[in-house]
């Protein structure tokens, strides 16, 4: 028995012995080679190879789910830019009915209602190398945005010598800044008057140049031909540089009136201008003028025909 047991307990040990030299073995072989491959999970291999914008998904699933499940957790979101916006107090006094009419007056969309304007454009006193001169410049009209009656006049006295005219038109835009205009044109001052049927354009060009050119028809076969541009520039919001060229064409020469047949007059000014108010703005400036005066409507000893430059100051004024 005693030799039995004393069998036993070698097997025993050397049962032992030989699975810690086999973990040795395996610790040392696992040393050798690092990079042991490890079973493949497939949750796991899913989750790792998701795109960001599937883990935006996820995130944006698993969000509503938590908001869906917790319905009384209130969901602070970034604050915007309209978030900064405060609405108006609501209205203290109900409004009452308004009609169609009351409604478009109050809201002043009414295309064909009837307004009435007056601008003299220019109202000046002149001084050239040998005389004072007065000259002026104006309109009014009245009617709608598409058809109004237009009134023009303009003149210059110089050396006692009268030189005005008054135009009618009917007013008609048939483009955008566009006009076209028909009416009738009476010249009268020193020497015999004149009337001239009229058919012309104006508007406002590209860049903001002001475009105005006039046909005449008189009397015995008379023709003319007027033709004007300015343009504004704004030195700041209340001081204006207003450049201007204006020439004037006749058929045939008019003795008894100081009309040379050709190009009659030019004149190129610059004017200065300071609007106290828009309506009100008072200005000075410099006027270059060409005439070919002919005829005897002169007083003896005055010569208008040549160049002269003028230095002018006056006022502009629209109600």
């Amino acid at each position: 028995m005693r030799i039995a047991n004393q069998i036993l307990l070698s097997v025993v040990l050397m049962a032992f012995a030989f699975d810690a030299s086999a973990q040795e073995q395996a610790q040392a072989e696992h040393a050798h080679h690092p990079a042991a491959s490890k079973p493949v999970d497939k949750d796991e291999t899913a989750a790792q190879s998701k795109n960001p914008q599937q883990e935006a998904a996820d995130a944006h699933a698993h969000h509503h789910d938590h908001a869906a499940a917790s319905p009384a957790q209130t969901r602070v979101d970034k604050p915007t830019a309209t978030d900064d916006h405060v609405p108006p107090d609501p209205a203290q006094h109900p409004m009452a009915p308004m009609t169609d009419a009351e409604m478009t007056r109050a809201m002043e969309m009414d295309d064909t209602a009837k307004l009435f304007m007056f601008k003299l454009d220019t109202f000046e006193r002149a001084k050239s190398s040998d005389a004072y001169s007065t000259a002026w410049n104006a309109q009014a009209w009245y009617g709608g945005d598409f058809d109004k009656l237009l009134l023009r006049s303009e003149g210059e006295r110089e050396h006692g010598i009268t030189d005005a005219r008054v135009e009618a038109f009917w007013n008609h835009a048939f483009a955008s800044f566009w006009d076209w205009q028909l009416g009738a044109r009476h010249d009268f001052g020193s020497g015999p008057s004149r009337d001239w049927a009229a058919f012309g354009v104006q508007g406002l060009a590209p860049y903001w140049f002001e475009i105005e050119a006039t046909a005449y028809l008189g009397d015995g076969g008379r023709t003319a031909l007027g033709l004007r541009a300015e343009y504004e520039l704004l030195l700041t919001q209340r001081l204006i540089l207003q450049p201007e060229i204006e020439v004037n064409f006749y058929g045939r020469e008019d003795r008894a009136r100081g009309i040379a047949s050709g190009l009659n007059d030019a004149e190129l000014g610059l004017r200065l201008r300071y609007e106290i108010r828009r309506e009100f703005a008072p200005y000075i400036g410099v006027v270059w003028k060409h005439r070919r005066a002919a005829g005897d409507v002169f007083p003896p000893g005055v010569d208008r025909a040549g160049t002269e430059r003028q230095i002018v100051a006056g006022l502009r004024l629209w109600f």
